[in-house]
């Protein structure tokens, strides 16, 4: 992990800052089908991570030519859409091959003591995925955290004196190795219930007196800010009950938001309609041209995102109506 500067004209916090902090890699293989691997494997680990643990849905593929890394064979690039269709390119790997090594003079001494020259991969993300885990989740009243990621999974806010089930709580989720946090701040229960959810605790526990009698507890989720009551003896259950259910809840409704804001443009005319007119990614089928993908720019200041791989190709490239080669996602970007 490290920072880098990087003279942006427009900053926008997480996402493009003068500053950023990312992770990255650089590995050399003897051979490149070594290297080969290791570039789809830390793809891989990448895309995973957003979808499993971010609850983010991303598209992944290649990079066509002009789009990729100045240097490499070729880029993978993680796509992620946001609220308002736009993409964020959320990591990259890179197959280097033999390119960089010969540039900087790089061997090493093989097995039977003879110089050879090492394929090179790369791959990195960066802080720009909190920029884009705060736009695919959160709403009006504030931050929404997926569980699997949430430093407290659980806010714990006592109304009225319930100190010895207040501790009783506490030992059980300690127990369990569930994360909370107790407010035990004078603030009345509803700025406490506000704070809470711009904080974006996955779930709140309102340990309330009245309902303690009852030998009830109200728990709360905040990505849906719905009410479940459960009795005391219930709680741990229910609580592993709806960090699954909230962690599986906000990647469906991410996955159902982006499909929504996919088009597929059979003809260049209607790829300028969508483009004016609909925000998020169209598919095309593309000649593999870089002049079309320039126009492409040109005419909507849309950019290819990745190739399409098991797609059925079914026209010719929409720009120029010459015989595609392959389907291509585009799209506008931060």
């Amino acid at each position: 992990w490290c920072t880098i500067v990087r003279w942006e004209k427009t900053t926008r916090p997480f996402l493009r800052t003068r500053e950023i902090l990312w992770q990255e890699g650089h590995t050399m293989h003897e051979t490149e089908q070594d290297a080969r691997a290791e570039t789809l494997r830390m793809f891989n680990i990448y895309k995973n991570f957003q979808e499993e643990y971010l609850a983010m849905p991303v598209i992944t593929g290649k990079k066509t030519d002009k789009e990729k890394f100045a240097g490499a064979l070729e880029t993978y690039t993680i796509e992620a859409m946001m609220y308002d269709g736009y993409a964020l390119q959320n990591g990259t790997s890179h197959y280097f091959g033999q390119g960089f090594a010969k540039a900087f003079g790089i061997e090493y001494m093989d097995k039977d003591n003879k110089r050879q020259t090492p394929y090179q991969t790369s791959w990195g993300v960066t802080t720009r995925m909190i920029g884009g885990l705060i736009m695919t989740h959160s709403d009006d009243y504030g931050l929404v955290l997926p569980p699997k990621i949430a430093p407290w999974k659980v806010i714990i806010i006592p109304i009225g004196d319930v100190a010895e089930k207040l501790q009783e709580l506490e030992e059980m989720l300690k127990k369990e190795g569930i994360t909370y946090k107790s407010d035990l701040s004078n603030k009345t229960p509803g700025f406490k219930f506000a704070e809470a959810e711009v904080k974006g605790y996955p779930i709140r526990i309102e340990l309330g007196k009245r309902d303690l009698e009852k030998n009830l507890v109200t728990l709360v989720r905040r990505d849906t800010r719905e009410k479940v009551t459960v009795s005391f003896e219930n709680i741990l259950s229910k609580i592993k009950e709806l960090m699954e259910e909230i962690q599986h809840d906000l990647y469906e409704k991410a996955k159902i938001r982006r499909d929504s804001m996919i088009y597929d443009a059979k003809t260049y005319e209607e790829l300028i309609t969508i483009a004016n007119t609909k925000p998020g990614f169209i598919k095309i089928n593309w000649c593999g041209n870089v002049a079309c993908e320039d126009k492409i720019k040109e005419d909507t200041t849309l950019k290819s995102r990745c190739l399409i791989e098991n797609e059925e190709i079914t026209g010719p490239c929409v720009v120029c109506g010459e015989k595609a080669v392959t389907r291509l996602y585009i799209g506008r970007q931060y």
